[in-house]
């Protein structure tokens, strides 16, 4: 949270010219910025101002970013000429519900140093951009902040996103407590708290959020720490079920307890894991790969390292092995947590009627993952009979899962869990986690950080249908790199390189220009 408690004779509200003043609201799709214009042009104009709002709307992310513009002036019996929209060097209080698009307008030069109170929340509200990175795309808050502090005369900064969920508003309201506890108004506290007992929907929620922000930007609350839920101590997980599995289960985790101190809470979270997804038997198989690469390890100085090959093979293996497929996905998507989790978002009451819509879109390959490791292999390897069944299942579905035969269907899918050993996607995906283990123990004597790298490359496959061919194909051609330049001295780096350039876009043509550099180091000189 950032606060400059600095306010003059204007911002206590006692602003005694007929200067108009110019606020901007900056808001995106669903986050009430019209109501706060509204509350806004309604505060003005109840007390002796007169007011004017517009709105531009834009496709800055999400269903647009929408600039509101209101000019308000005190009523002195001559109708003022306001602006149709802010201009840049020109305005008095910009209000942005997320940080990001304070940031935007601090490039616009909506925000200067000698007159603008910048009031924004601190949250996020991710851009398409940002979203579509198959790797952290999130860009950092910290120069945005740096920005606002200098562009700003007076900067006011914290999560109103939190302050209203936890008051079951939204953020308008904490905007508007905001914008009342910076003073930057000539309006008194009560007089933004009557406009909203008049709008009259919402009220006491509203007033809630607006209350906790008011007092945060005035410098009478903690802050952030004050809106944020008390945080519950970590509660051990018991298993239940057969008192044979539970023994199995508890054997299991003794293991673990033998297992290096820096791996064996990663080690435990990955057999929960991988027990989920499958069961105890699965487990049993995770920790035998994982001791395997612990003993290479600890034979080739990993001590001395924290065992960071281990480290990070106790959690990529656990995802490697706890793969998506169709069976994983209506296991899921039928599970009473689910149901519980969505009623709850959703605030969903015995009162209510709530349906679920799923959307499939299998493809022949999904299909085929399904069937018996043969016969999957079979129809995989005869174009014709694929294509015919690529043809029959390859489009859309939607499924409705709070309906009896939707939801049967899906508990039907998910119980193919009991024979998925035999399946051809396990086949595949088995087949797959031996080789890409292999290759990471024999580079371990050669280039023990080359290793750790190649472990840390399966974060490069998720998914399932075309996200996990995607995700496949650039694990693959990362390996090529790789295999290029594990003779260098700093193969891990070009590596690193290399699973950092996948992760940038979902089509790979940061990959395919890293993999050129690559590439030119085995061409020979002329």
């Amino acid at each position: 949270m950032n606060l400059h408690p600095e306010i003059d004779a204007r911002s206590k509200g006692k602003r005694t010219d007929t200067e108009i003043v110019k606020v901007a609201i900056m808001a995106v799709g669903g986050q009430g910025g019209g109501v706060l214009t509204n509350w806004v042009v309604a505060l003005a104009e109840a007390n002796g101002y007169r007011a004017q709002s517009t709105s531009v709307a834009g496709v800055a992310q999400r269903t647009g970013a929408t600039i509101y513009y209101v000019e308000m002036a005190p009523d002195t019996g001559r109708q003022p000429v306001f602006s149709l929209a802010p201009a840049a060097g020109d305005v008095d209080v910009l209000v942005a519900a997320e940080l990001m698009e304070s940031g935007r307008a601090i490039m616009r030069g909506f925000v200067t140093p000698d007159r603008t109170t910048l009031i924004t929340s601190t949250h996020r509200a991710l851009a398409v951009q940002e979203k579509m990175e198959p790797g952290n795309g999130v860009t950092a808050d910290d120069d945005v902040v740096t920005a606002a502090e200098m562009a700003a005369k007076r900067y006011i900064a914290f999560d109103m996103e939190q302050i209203a969920d936890a008051s079951g508003s939204v953020i308008s309201a904490s905007l508007f407590g905001a914008l009342a506890g910076s003073g930057a108004l000539p309006f008194e506290r009560e007089k933004f708290e009557e406009t909203i007992q008049l709008s009259g929907r919402g009220v006491e929620a509203s007033l809630d959020a607006f209350s906790r922000a008011c007092d945060v930007a005035s410098g009478n609350a903690r802050g952030e720490e004050d809106a944020k839920p008390t945080k519950l101590a970590a509660v051990p997980v018991q298993a239940t079920g057969p008192k044979a599995a539970v023994e199995d289960w508890d054997r299991l985790r003794l293991r673990i307890q033998g297992l290096p101190e820096t791996v064996s809470a990663i080690a435990e979270a990955g057999l929960r894991k991988v027990v989920d997804f499958q069961d105890i038997d699965y487990g049993r198989e995770y920790l035998l790969r994982l001791e395997e690469i612990i003993e290479a390890d600890l034979a080739h100085g990993g001590e001395a390292k924290a065992f960071a090959l281990s480290q990070s093979a106790a959690k990529h293996l656990a995802n490697a092995m706890a793969y998506d497929d169709v069976i994983r996905v209506a296991d899921l998507k039928t599970r009473a947590a689910r149901f519980a989790r969505v009623k709850g978002e959703l605030g969903v009451t015995d009162d209510h009627v709530l349906a679920i819509t799923e959307f499939f879109h299998p493809r022949g390959e999904e299909i085929c993952a399904m069937l018996p490791a043969r016969i999957g292999q079979r129809i995989e390897n005869n174009p014709h009979l694929f294509r015919v069944l690529d043809r029959i299942v390859n489009r859309g579905r939607r499924i409705r899962t709070d309906t009896v035969t939707g939801f049967g269907l899906l508990y039907a899918i998910a119980g193919l869990r009991r024979r998925r050993r035999s399946l051809r996607r396990h086949e595949v995906e088995t087949a797959h986690i031996d080789t890409w283990l292999e290759g990471v123990r024999s580079r371990i004597p050669v280039n023990y950080d080359l290793a750790v790298e190649l472990v840390n490359c399966r974060r490069l496959i998720k998914g399932y249908s075309d996200t996990h061919a995607r995700g496949l194909s650039k694990f693959d051609r990362v390996n090529d790199g790789a295999s290029i330049v594990e003779h260098r001295d700093d193969a891990a780096d070009w590596v690193r390189r290399l699973r950092d350039a996948a992760l940038k876009d979902e089509a790979g043509v940061a990959l395919d220009g890293a993999l050129e550099t690559v590439r030119s180091f085995s061409k020979p000189v002329h």
